[in-house]
């Protein structure tokens, strides 16, 4: 017998998964659980909020899972220059993977449903300034002042979001790898 809690959280992925492909609007509730395995009535039953829940929720799931595999590749990596190199060869590889179909886990829902709806901005204001946090603290840890830290984290995530999104309309990852030796050169810099 499968347990509540695997419905739930066979629900989450599934749901964060449409979401960064399709988009909240483009995701419907029977496709959504039709593809979670689940019965239409067990999304109100996990979920009492609903769409809306079940996609902040999700938002959340994904923006804590690219957290901890940011945090994974900056903490391998043997300077700053290199840490955005492998995160931007990560995103990529996601990319292409996809044949183009998931660029940032939170900007297709950030776009198309965080202007409507409080919860669902509050997960992705969540899940971007988690990413900001690791980002910032990686650079202060490697010797900038924390306050510059934080201003080229913002210029870093600013940027990789641009070329993942460029790079997902063009279907093709050049402006990803445009905006990573930029965004090299200007830790290299930053840190000589």
């Amino acid at each position: 017998m499968v347990r509540r809690t695997d419905t739930r959280q066979r629900m989450l992925d599934t749901a964060a998964d449409l979401f960064q492909t399709q988009g909240y609007h483009a995701t419907g509730l029977t496709q959504l659980t039709t593809a979670g395995g689940a019965p239409k009535g067990s999304l109100y039953f996990h979920f009492p909020g609903g769409k809306e829940q079940l996609a902040a929720e999700a938002v959340r799931l994904s923006g804590e899972r690219t957290g901890a595999l940011l945090e994974a590749i900056l903490r391998d990596a043997p300077d700053a220059a290199t840490a955005i190199d492998r995160a931007v060869d990560a995103l990529a590889d996601f990319l292409t993977e996809s044949d183009f179909q998931r660029g940032c886990p939170l900007a297709t829902v950030a776009l198309d449903a965080a202007a409507a709806s409080e919860p669902i901005r509050e997960a992705c204001v969540d899940g971007y300034a988690s990413w900001h946090g690791i980002i910032a603290d990686h650079l202060a840890g490697k010797g900038l002042p924390a306050e510059r830290a934080d201003e080229l984290a913002t210029v870093v995530l600013a940027t990789i979001e641009g070329g993942l999104l460029l790079s997902r309309t063009r279907r093709d990852v050049a402006p990803l790898r445009a905006v990573a030796t930029h965004l090299h050169a200007t830790l290299e810099r930053e840190f000589s």
